[in-house]
């Protein structure tokens, strides 16, 4: 039988938090009853600088059972940087970890699907939604955009994947030599090259609250996959370049052609137009080569991603 610990990151979840835990606590003593895992399984919620209740009524899951540890983070350091420090502080002590979203929507009846995948062999088993129904119209339209771009920036990244997975200790080891920043942990774990599959479960609705990524908060990981596994974009600059340069070429003949045929340029559309194109191009590749600059600063400061501020471990009944 494994260890298997999970990892829920959880940011302003008071109203779920209880219920959730509840849920957790039957499965997992059903699996450990049924020897599916190991006693020593537990579950770790970890607090991404929640500004609600949601500490406190950690506290109190963990004081009433053992099967639950706590993790707070000094501020709200991001749902990435939250997932990736439950599993450095826990990756000593297991066989695998499985992270999930504390609200539960990633459906829990999946998990024995996952351990066994687990004992099959598999390093990595990443959870892929079967259907996307009941979520927004913009937010399905745009989560597709974003899968497309990045697998014509060259990422490799799982369709429908939203980072519920397991992963096994030694993929964890694998994955804390990796110090970037910029984290985006959808796209380098399928780079890590482990033996892996995937895993169809059907997402469920929350049960209270709202969804904690935001339209600015995702416009910002899709930018941090985006430009962390790929120099397309600046490539693409340099493809505009060329093909301005070869348009102004076209436009000086043009000019000079008027002009030697009537003697003026008539109109001034063509002196207009070429300098709003080639302003917004230039524009645009500033913000690009501005975009991975603004990546370099931030890898060269080599600050922590997350800073610990307190721990509650499981089995200790006392905080």
């Amino acid at each position: 039988m494994k260890t298997i610990y999970l990892v829920l990151p959880c940011y302003n979840e008071e109203l779920v938090i209880k219920d959730s835990a509840s849920k957790l606590k039957e499965l997992m003593q059903k699996l450990i009853n049924e020897k599916t895992i190991s006693e020593q399984s537990k579950v770790y919620f970890v607090n991404d600088g929640s500004c609600d209740r949601t500490w406190e009524l950690l506290e109190e899951i963990c004081r009433e059972n053992g099967l639950f540890g706590a993790i707070s983070l000094s501020a709200n350091c991001g749902h990435q940087n939250a997932i990736l420090s439950g599993m450095m502080y826990v990756k000593d002590e297991c066989d695998a970890v499985i992270t999930l979203d504390a609200d539960l929507q990633h459906d829990i009846t999946a998990i024995p699907e996952f351990v066994k995948r687990f004992n099959e062999g598999y390093e990595i088993v990443y959870g892929v939604r079967k259907s996307r129904e009941g979520e927004r119209k913009f937010k399905k339209i745009t989560g597709d955009t974003f899968y497309t771009v990045m697998q014509l920036s060259g990422a490799k990244l799982i369709r429908n994947h939203a980072d519920y997975r397991l992963m096994s200790s030694k993929a964890i080891q694998a994955l804390s030599g990796y110090e970037e920043a910029n984290l985006f942990l959808r796209g380098i774990i399928p780079s890590m090259g482990f033996k892996s599959t995937t895993l169809e479960y059907q997402e469920k609705p929350r049960l209270a609250g709202e969804s904690k990524y935001s339209l600015k908060k995702m416009l910002k990981l899709a930018a941090d996959g985006i430009t962390s596994f790929s120099i397309r974009p600046l490539q693409m600059i340099s493809l505009c370049g060329v093909f301005a340069f070869i348009l102004s070429i076209i436009m000086l003949i043009y000019a000079l052609v008027v002009y030697l045929e009537s003697g003026t340029v008539p109109g001034w559309t063509s002196i207009v137009a070429p300098i709003w194109f080639l302003g917004g191009i230039q524009l645009l590749s500033l913000g690009v080569v501005g975009e991975y600059i603004g990546k370099i600063y931030m890898e060269t400061k080599h600050r922590p991603r997350y800073i610990v501020d307190q721990v509650i471990k499981a089995g200790n009944q006392e905080l």
